[in-house]
């Protein structure tokens, strides 16, 4: 397994790859990251998804085009997919997510498909919102108050 740690305005991040496309993005909760204190295997496609998530930060990129592999079952990958398509700045909610993916009752799936997101920020979650606009569960970093530095990053305006 290949990984590097990065530094980013809401903590440490740690990315991970198969030498192919990047497979897992943590981000740092509690001060600690999975692979803290082993020796980083850095790979081209985790220097480009570094180099990425640092224009992503310094408000210079809206949207990531480094290879992902996310795996998951068929109706996260759907999930994902749509996740994926949420264009920077803007928000979706669940409801939204689950009526695309043909399950528009299925809130608690889409929820839990949401947050087992394997590669945050890139994949953005951050932009999925409870039916009547709140922030809900956020699963990386630092919970809730991690997911409203993103939103606030992209000019997303919250109550």
């Amino acid at each position: 397994m290949n990984f590097i740690q990065v530094e980013s305005p809401i903590g440490r991040i740690e990315i991970e790859s198969d030498g192919d496309a990047v497979t897992r993005l943590t981000i740092e909760r509690d001060g600690r990251l999975p692979h803290d204190g082993v020796d980083e295997r850095p790979d081209p496609v985790l220097l480009l998804a570094a180099k990425q998530l640092a224009e992503y930060f310094a408000g210079r990129r809206r949207a990531f085009d480094v290879p992902i592999e996310l795996g998951g079952t068929s109706f996260q990958r759907a999930v994902w997919e749509q996740l994926s398509a949420i264009p920077h700045g803007s928000t979706v909610t669940y409801g939204w997510i689950g009526g695309t993916t043909g399950r528009a009752t299925a809130g608690r799936a889409v929820g839990g498909a949401v947050g087992a997101n394997p590669i945050p920020i890139i994949v953005p979650c951050h932009r999925v919102l409870a039916s009547d606009g709140r922030i809900t569960g956020y699963s990386a970093g630092e919970g809730i108050a991690t997911k409203r530095w993103l939103l606030e990053h992209e000019g997303v305006l919250l109550a």
